[in-house]
């Protein structure tokens, strides 16, 4: 049962709520916040539907459900507006699509002479359950971002146009020392921050409805998970 795990994440999420703003609202003691958070104890059945209404979630999400942890790799979660870029893109399906994907952008970089790329990426799901479970592929596509000016030089190349988005974003520290948990756990913490505060993620074709990058700064590696919200 994660129950007492995710009405942590949950209440952390809304706003920074403590135990004690929380205890208030559902008419219940801090001490049984507490008690709750740490499994010791569990709610009656009515104080479970008050949780559940007040953070947007189903009882199974709350109670059965790992809604995912907030991990000391995460920064703070933030909304941030993402300026209008252009973009050349490459998907590709295989064992290894990152780094075929992010491998074949930095060889357009390098044609097109751009000496420090901005590369992004995301998962996409066009992939068939035998490609998944006999050869172990999957798919992913890597975005090449252009600044002004930029002349391509090889045919087929398309400049792809993102409008100005918001975004909602956190940032992981360090992210390949458990990629296989941190990054797609950073994804459900922010889809759970959105729906527990009440915002909608934007899903058509007009932006990128979600994309991560990897940087580096004073030698340590991050990257920015976003999630477009409408």
């Amino acid at each position: 049962m994660h129950f007492g795990q995710n009405l942590q994440l949950l209440r952390k999420i809304r706003s920074g709520m403590t135990q004690e703003e929380l205890a208030e609202k559902i008419g219940v003691s801090r001490q049984t916040v507490s008690k709750w958070e740490l499994n010791a104890a569990y709610p009656e059945i009515e104080k479970v539907i008050e949780l559940c209404a007040l953070f947007s979630c189903s009882m199974d999400q709350l109670i059965r459900e790992d809604m995912g942890v907030i991990d000391e790799s995460y920064s703070d979660i933030r909304c941030e507006w993402v300026e209008s870029f252009r973009y050349l893109q490459y998907a590709v399906v295989s064992a290894d699509p990152e780094g075929d994907a992010i491998g074949h952008v930095t060889r357009w970089a390098e044609e097109i002479k751009i000496e420090a790329p901005r590369i992004i990426g995301w998962d996409f799901p066009t992939v068939s359950q035998e490609q998944i479970n006999l050869f172990h592929m999957h798919g992913y596509a890597a975005a090449l971002i252009l600044e002004d000016g930029i002349a391509l030089c090889e045919e087929g190349m398309e400049i792809v146009s993102q409008p100005r988005q918001q975004y909602v974003a956190l940032t992981i520290r360090q992210p390949f020392t458990s990629p296989f948990h941190l990054i797609p756990n950073a994804f459900k913490v922010l889809l759970t921050y959105m729906k527990a505060n009440g915002i909608k993620a934007r899903y058509d074709k007009a932006v990128l409805s979600c994309f991560e990058r990897v940087y580096t700064a004073d030698g340590v590696e991050y990257m920015d998970v976003y999630v477009a919200r409408e």
